[in-house]
């Protein structure tokens, strides 16, 4: 600012205008949408995008299956906004390592609950961009999705520690 004038500079008044543009934008933008101590969502600004998440799990019997890799078949559970909208059960190609996550990659899931996992397959979901969630207890898959989505699912132990078995690696269950 240019003390003998008491002016400040082009670049000056240029920043304070833009601050004040930004104070009305603002200011109207929220005086606009309160009503009644309220807030309404009617602005396009406001419309949040649907939540959608697919979940893979693992049955057995129509249960959870205490080892991911020797299901009968798989429950795919869409949902969208915490609810479940789409479930569908699907038969596993015949197990080989490492070749789940990329076929449950291939419906789209986000999200695996399984009761048991070993780390090379947790490690092949994470790749795949996919959620591997282990230790969940033994319920129908709709039951599991729904207190994942209600923050109610228990997680305990991973069922299955590859560390634990021979040395060949094969889970006994």
């Amino acid at each position: 600012m240019d003390a003998a004038k008491g002016k400040g500079n082009a670049s000056e008044k240029e920043n304070n205008s833009y601050r004040n543009f930004g104070r009305r934008v603002r200011s109207s933008f929220i005086s606009g949408f309160l009503k009644q101590g309220r807030m309404l969502f009617t602005s396009p600004f406001f419309k949040q995008k649907k939540m959608k998440r697919k979940f893979a799990i693992p049955l057995e019997n129509g249960v959870l299956c205490a080892h991911f890799g020797h299901c009968q078949t798989f429950a795919i559970v869409d949902t969208e906004d915490d609810r479940v909208i789409d479930f569908k059960e699907v038969t596993p190609p015949e197990h080989v390592p490492g070749l789940y996550p990329r076929w449950v990659a291939e419906f789209g899931v986000t999200d695996v609950i399984a009761g048991g996992m070993g780390q090379q397959a947790i490690m092949l979901f994470n790749e795949q961009n996919i959620n591997a969630f282990v230790g969940g207890p033994i319920k129908s898959a709709t039951e599991l999705v729904e207190d994942f989505l209600k923050n109610r699912l228990t997680l305990t132990a991973n069922y299955c520690n590859h560390d634990e078995h021979p040395h060949d690696g094969a889970c006994r269950h």
